[in-house]
């Protein structure tokens, strides 16, 4: 299992996984997990991060039922884009079961911080880290831990490091998925 992350920051606690940081924003993470995915052919990949909500208090869990890439959502556009994709079934089913805490909901991927108006969940990797699997036939799944609104405009305020524990936790809990 590989646990990919948009920071190392949000890996510092992972140390006994097999981690990879993908960078952030959709499109790094996007480019960077394909390379990482073609070089060491993982069996699965957890992405893991924190992320912003509107409806959550910090640090709750979320798992991911899809992600939707809200950068590329044009109503009246008729061009074909793909604009959502979902995790593995059986992964996320898995994950939920020894993560039962955990909300299960879409996830809305965007590069600016609160550009994921309508989605309870926002943060700005998930798309792009679970399109590269799909397209490379990676079972993966998203799991976040809230540590902000995405209207807090003062960051000094986001609680990072409950986020970040609460992701290490939750990972010593999958260590059976």
């Amino acid at each position: 299992m590989l646990v990919v992350a948009a920071t190392e920051r949000e890996l510092t606690l992972l140390d006994r996984h097999d981690t990879f940081c993908c960078g952030v924003g959709p499109v790094e993470a996007s480019l960077q997990t394909a390379r990482v995915l073609a070089e060491r052919r993982p069996e699965a990949v957890i992405h893991v991060g924190i992320a912003g909500s509107r409806t959550l208090e910090p640090p709750a869990l979320v798992l991911g039922s899809e992600a939707v890439y809200c950068d590329v959502i044009d109503p009246s556009s008729t061009l074909p884009r793909v604009e959502c994709v979902h995790p593995d079934q059986a992964l996320l089913e898995r994950a939920h079961a020894a993560l039962p805490e955990a909300h299960v909901l879409p996830i809305a991927t965007c590069g600016k911080v609160g550009g994921g108006t309508g989605y309870d969940v926002e943060a700005m990797e998930g798309f792009g880290v679970l399109r590269a699997c799909e397209l490379a036939g990676v079972p993966a799944v998203e799991l976040r831990a809230i540590s902000n609104s995405p209207d807090e405009a003062d960051r000094e305020l986001w609680r990072f490091d409950e986020a970040f524990a609460a992701i290490a936790a939750a990972l010593d809990r999958l260590d059976v998925v």
